[in-house]
């Protein structure tokens, strides 16, 4: 065992763009688990756009970070120490216990997971709160039927990726939104989706008009901005938006402002944001389907790993600017 815990700590809360300098890295002793609870190795970090969210002093869903506290994040490893009776050394499991080398638990923020079904570093991504929240908001909200066409943006991402193939799995065409001719082909020709438009390239609206013959009858909002104004232009009579993120207003000083947000009045669009954490009980039904489309290899995905956690700030600009390919991790040495 290392002698030292490495940790990521909170410095600066950010005034726009999200800086190095905002993070502070430190090391300090691996502290010894008390009765009812156990010492975790982590060997994966999960970087996602949330957490800009929880460096700002604001009222949110969820409390924020304080400075000079450990940066929130799930991550996935091993017990390595247990005085809790419901886990033993050896265990895997993920859960929220920040960016950090070794964490305590109660156990109360702890799944246990089975890395021989799929790789442990999934269980952060396509078989963990990515793909639940691509699931949920899909089902729930979006309730896509067969014929319908689905518009999913920041398609190559960890959630967009699984909403797609999820939604291709119901017969509805597909049309994904993503930066850069890579990405773009891949959305296409590995997760199968029928089309992706560079939203990079310009022409937005015309290349969504082209795509979507048919109009939108589900979009999964995961980016906002002119995306979404483009989009609600396209939608058809009744069309539902799962509101899941809006990543390109995350850092700005001046938000963009909807333009079109009448269409919904007009086409009766459904507009509803969404936390999966206040879904929990359709967590089990969702991860048995998403275990074994992954082991089908009916649901594809790909992972960005930054090694090293001293590199994790680094990593999460990059994230927040569209810099990852998929799922973007942050394997711990």
């Amino acid at each position: 065992m290392a002698r030292k815990n490495l940790q990521v700590l909170l410095a600066n809360r950010p005034a726009g763009w999200v800086k190095e300098s905002d993070f502070r890295i430190v090391e300090t002793d691996i502290p010894a688990p008390a009765d009812g609870q156990v010492l975790i190795r982590n060997h994966y970090l999960s970087l996602d756009p949330y957490m800009r969210g929880r460096m700002n002093d604001q009222r949110s869903y969820a409390a924020k970070v304080e400075l000079g506290e450990v940066m929130t994040g799930e991550t996935a490893g091993e017990v390595v120490e247990s005085r809790n009776p419901r886990f033993q050394r050896g265990d895997t499991v993920a859960g929220r216990v920040g960016w950090q080398q070794y964490a305590l638990s109660d156990g109360s923020d702890l799944r246990k997971v089975d890395a021989r079904q799929v790789p442990l570093s999934a269980h952060l991504g396509v078989v963990g709160m990515p793909g639940v929240t691509a699931w949920v908001g899909l089902n729930d909200i979006g309730q896509p039927k067969p014929g319908e066409t689905v518009v999913v943006s920041a398609a190559s991402g960890a959630v967009g990726g699984v909403v797609g193939q999820l939604a291709r799995m119901k017969d509805c065409r597909v049309v994904g939104v993503a930066g850069g001719p890579e990405k773009c082909e891949y959305v296409v020709k590995e997760l199968g989706f029928d089309a992706c438009i560079d939203h990079r390239a310009g022409n937005l609206p015309q290349a969504l008009a082209a795509a979507t013959p048919k109009g939108i009858d589900v979009y999964f909002e995961n980016v906002g901005g002119p995306l979404l104004d483009a989009v609600l232009a396209r939608c058809n009579p009744f069309a539902r938006i799962p509101l899941c993120g809006m990543v390109s207003q995350y850092n700005a000083v001046d938000r963009y402002g909807v333009q079109n947000l009448m269409a919904a009045v007009g086409m009766r669009i459904k507009l509803q944001g969404f936390i999966v954490s206040d879904h929990l009980a359709r967590w089990p039904e969702a991860l048995k389907e998403l275990t074994q489309g992954v082991r089908d290899g009916r649901i594809k995905y790909r992972e960005s790993v930054t090694e090293g956690l001293e590199n994790a700030p680094r990593a999460f600009i990059g994230m927040l600017k569209g810099e990852n390919f998929g799922k973007q991790l942050v394997k711990l040495a």
